[in-house]
């Protein structure tokens, strides 16, 4: 008997996929786009990727007084070097083909544990929202101190985490006894699978970030071969969500983190059913972003497998341009808040937890279809 082949999966990215105008349209000033994890409310659900790139102190204040978080990464350079500035400077001039052997260098510095109070404890005097991230192997030793200065959200975050691991360690991160000991909102990522979500939640965390390698700086697709489109995924981890809510009553957010570039791409991330996004290269380009106009992937420095590139992005506006404009741009990159209230309106919904039903379609001609002129530079 010849053996069941095995069956593949149709999966949809940003680029596959279009919303479905609603019956009914808003203004879109009539629209809630707030969003909340565990009683910390956003304004706007935008959160900044935990990426050395992108933040620092200072924009992490800037990030809150926008509406939104930033995550600071707590295994990065924030919490090696006392100042670190030089280091950044460092990065930006180093050639392309010897920048990522400079970050190996620079990664392998020791972290400094009393670096982690004083980052929260800076965000925190400048009114900020002190949101953090720790690898699962740091996150039992460094996360009580980043609570004890005051941190308002502990973000765990890998390239793929799940509730079951095995490992040479006594006893591995138990996400459940994590979140008893910490008396703030646990997030933890990445994953893009419903049983590992469902898993996730059943742990008392208070949200779950979605995506495997779509990030513009992440090469672990092409090195490891795994990942899953970001819209599919979110849909996948969106019915987790859901199912999880009608079986506990116990609502928890989820975060589409990874591969969104333009307004369109925030919009079909809400429309999938996501909470929050949470987004890197473009907040890298932006002037109040710490790293000169470069990106860069947290698997970048792997000391025997790097699996990201620094990337030279440039500076091209203004955080406060990103998010609300005005933009002179036509391709989506400018006024992402407007872009989702604008979309919101015209699907009909009202918050984002209506958002979530708009309908969508396999749409891969959706970026195309009746755009000659615009694809051969002929815009005016």
């Amino acid at each position: 008997m010849a053996r069941e082949l095995k069956d593949l999966q149709q999966a949809y990215g940003f680029d596959d996929v279009a919303i479905v105008p609603g019956d009914i349209t808003l203004n879109p000033e009539l629209v809630d786009i707030s969003t909340s994890f565990d009683g910390i409310k956003m304004d706007i659900p935008f959160m900044a990727s935990a990426m050395d790139s992108v933040v620092d102190t200072n924009f992490a204040i800037e990030m809150s007084k926008a509406g939104g978080v930033a995550v600071m990464n707590m295994d990065g350079i924030h919490s090696r070097y006392d100042d670190p500035e030089p280091i950044y400077q460092e990065i930006a001039e180093t050639p392309r083909e010897a920048a990522t052997a400079l970050m190996q260098k620079i990664y392998s510095q020791p972290v400094k544990p009393e670096l982690v109070g004083k980052r929260v404890e800076d965000i925190k005097k400048g009114g900020g929202t002190a949101a953090v991230s720790f690898v699962p192997a740091s996150t039992k030793r460094l996360a009580p101190l980043a609570e004890e200065a005051g941190a308002d959200v502990i973000v765990v975050q890998g390239t793929v985490v799940t509730v079951r691991h095995n490992s040479r360690s006594l006893e591995g991160l138990i996400l459940s006894k994590l979140v008893d000991q910490l008396n703030v909102p646990v997030l933890v990522g990445n994953t893009v699978t419903y049983d590992v979500v469902k898993e996730m939640m059943s742990q008392g965390i208070h949200g779950v970030l979605v995506g495997v390698g779509p990030g513009a700086a992440c090469t672990s697709r092409e090195v490891l071969g795994i990942g899953v489109p970001q819209v599919s995924a979110t849909i996948e981890c969106a019915a987790a969500r859901d199912d999880y809510f009608e079986e506990t009553g116990r609502y928890v957010p989820i975060i589409t983190d990874g591969g969104i570039r333009t307004g369109g791409d925030v919009c079909k991330s809400f429309a999938s059913g996501a909470d929050a996004v949470m987004i890197g290269s473009p907040f890298a380009k932006t002037a109040e972003a710490p790293a000169h106009g470069n990106h860069w992937g947290m698997a970048t420095p792997h000391p025997s497998l790097p699996r990201g590139t620094r990337l030279s992005v440039g500076t091209h506006y203004s955080l406060n341009q990103l998010l609300f404009g005005p933009s002179s741009k036509t391709d989506g990159t400018e006024n992402l808040v407007g872009a989702l209230r604008v979309s919101m309106g015209y699907v009909g919904a009202e918050t984002l937890r209506e958002m979530h039903n708009a309908r969508m379609m396999h749409a891969p001609a959706i970026k195309t279809e009746g755009k000659i002129y615009q694809m051969a530079g002929l815009g005016s």
